[in-house]
């Protein structure tokens, strides 16, 4: 019995030991991908580049509506016919505006998961580069809690804007 308390105290000096030289980080990716320069590039390239289409879609969106209350003030006021034509004509509209709507949708999210890849790919390369010259042991991504004392997430972000920054010169 004495050897067993013996080897868990030897086991456990040990451990402490190693603890002591242990050097950990913690990073909130999320914030990352929100709030790093690469990021907000990202997001600005991206409302750029869809720009035009969401504008289409609102300009569809709002001449259905009109469509929608000229039908409702011209009830009775058109023959059956022509009401039956605007009616088709508003269907028609309503079924263009709500693929539209979905080939953005997902056209977007395509798009946005592209561009998050890469940013995130870049963060990765830097969490790396900041573990190397700090000397960290393990750094961790997502956690439940994390002590500010260990969250190097500034480190990270301000490492991305001093590499965006060169990256553009």
């Amino acid at each position: 019995m004495k050897k067993y308390i013996l080897s868990f105290a030897l086991l456990s000096l040990a451990a402490s030991a190693l603890a002591a030289d242990f050097k950990v980080g913690v990073v909130d990716t999320e914030r990352v991908l929100r709030e790093s320069a690469p990021a907000i590039k990202a997001e600005e390239k991206i409302s750029k580049e869809f720009l035009a289409r969401d504008v289409e879609i609102k300009a569809l969106t709002k001449q259905a509506k009109a469509l929608q209350t000229q039908l409702e003030q011209d009830n009775g006021k058109l023959s059956d016919a022509d009401h039956r034509n605007k009616e088709r004509e508003l269907t028609s509209m309503n079924v263009n505006l709500q693929r539209m709507q979905r080939e953005f949708r997902e056209d977007l999210n395509l798009r946005k998961n592209e561009e998050l890849a890469t940013v995130l790919e870049r963060a990765n390369k830097a969490i790396q580069q900041i573990a190397g010259a700090e000397k960290y042991d393990l750094i961790l991504q997502e956690a439940v809690y994390r002590n500010p004392k260990i969250d190097i997430t500034d480190k990270v972000i301000k490492f991305l804007a001093n590499d965006n920054v060169a990256e553009n010169k």
